[in-house]
């Protein structure tokens, strides 16, 4: 469903008033990711994971610049900030129109309770969905396309478990339909139950792709030392450092 093939990307810049510069944000960059399965990409701020979603989407800005290759299946987007929803329009209007552009037309209600939502909310503007409602609206509006592929853009954000764990089931579920989903986030603990692999990226490079169930004792599985500095040093495994 996704093929990423020695992916880069990077953003012109001026280094002087007459000189232009590139810088860097994602190099060689590979994965497969098939029908069925999810896969974690996991790495702080800057670590090139939103680039990575803006690449595989096609909306990287003018000045980027892309090298390698990104074959993929119809996705659906799961942006992170609530700024990405109409302010002035209601969730309902919001979600027929995600459905027209995609030329379909949509249940409202259906939509909204197949991600746990009452039909109530579609009469909702923006600024009264909690945390928790925008993105399973977002998930709605992604879906409303019937999409293959869901790129999730650190979906999981700021919400309390309980929120985070009905987010993260709806996303096991449409793999579990036959589709895919690339959950981009920084936060791995609550990814390792529902990802089959995970990806690390540190300052624009993937460290390495590890098998999800590897993350477990002190991480001996883990075929990269980066990984396992990186599993060890979490709160619940001790804060070790020294890995």
């Amino acid at each position: 469903m996704l093929t990423i093939s020695a992916l880069s990307v990077g953003f012109r810049h001026y280094e002087t008033l007459l000189r232009q510069g590139v810088a860097w944000r994602l190099r060689d960059f590979s994965l497969t990711l098939g029908a069925g399965q999810i896969v974690a990409v996991i790495g702080a701020s800057g670590a090139g994971k939103s680039v990575l979603a803006h690449a595989v989407l096609g909306i990287l800005p003018p000045n980027a610049v892309q090298t390698g290759q990104v074959i993929s299946v119809k996705a659906g987007f799961i942006p992170q900030q609530i700024s990405h929803l109409d302010p002035l329009a209601r969730v309902g209007s919001q979600l027929a129109w995600a459905a027209r552009r995609q030329g379909r037309a949509v249940d409202i209600a259906e939509s909204l309770k197949a991600v746990g939502l009452s039909d109530r909310v579609q009469r909702l503007f923006p600024h009264q969905l909690s945390g928790g409602m925008a993105r399973r609206v977002f998930i709605a509006m992604a879906l409303a396309g019937q999409p293959d592929l869901l790129i999730a853009d650190e979906p999981t954000a700021g919400l309390d478990p309980e929120n985070r764990d009905l987010i993260l089931n709806i996303l096991q579920a449409h793999a579990a339909r036959g589709g895919a989903v690339l959950l981009i986030t920084h936060d791995l603990l609550p990814a390792l139950p529902v990802a089959d692999r995970v990806v690390i990226l540190h300052d624009g490079q993937m460290v390495s792709i590890e098998q999800a169930v590897h993350f477990s004792g002190q991480g001996d599985a883990l075929s990269a030392p980066y990984a396992r500095a990186l599993w060890r040093a979490l709160p619940e495994n001790g804060f070790i450092a020294d890995a």
